[in-house]
């Protein structure tokens, strides 16, 4: 059943990062990538706001936090989740764990990609 509910977030939080990325094309230069960036901030912010604002007053039952946080949010970005934790990391004054997980998240996934574009020429 939890996948089902993941899923189904997901699938929602998909089509809307769908959306949203074809929208900010209209509006914003295509050199930069705004739709990507506006949905890493929504996702990071709808995070945020069910981790600080509802699950810590435990308000949210498994099932709701599944679907949003994980499913939803895990669909639209994966970024949300990155700053969650590096903003954990920096709250419990892990400094240096908060800057390794900036730097290890953004030049690896960056390597990562030039490996697989290199690897597909």
């Amino acid at each position: 059943m939890n996948y089902l509910i993941v899923g189904i977030g997901a699938g929602l939080g998909g089509a809307l990062r769908y959306y949203f990325s074809s929208v900010s094309y209209k509006y914003f230069p295509f050199y930069f990538p705004s739709g990507t960036l506006i949905v890493n901030l929504i996702g990071s912010v709808i995070l945020g706001i069910l981790i600080f604002a509802f699950d810590e007053k435990e308000i949210l039952n498994q099932n709701l936090k599944l679907l949003i946080g994980v499913g939803f949010c895990g669909g639209l970005t994966t970024f949300s989740t990155f700053s969650l934790e590096t903003f954990n990391l920096i709250k419990e004054t892990e400094y240096l764990l908060a800057g390794y997980n900036i730097i290890f998240n953004i030049f690896l996934t960056i390597i990562g990609i030039y490996i697989s574009y290199i690897l597909t020429r």
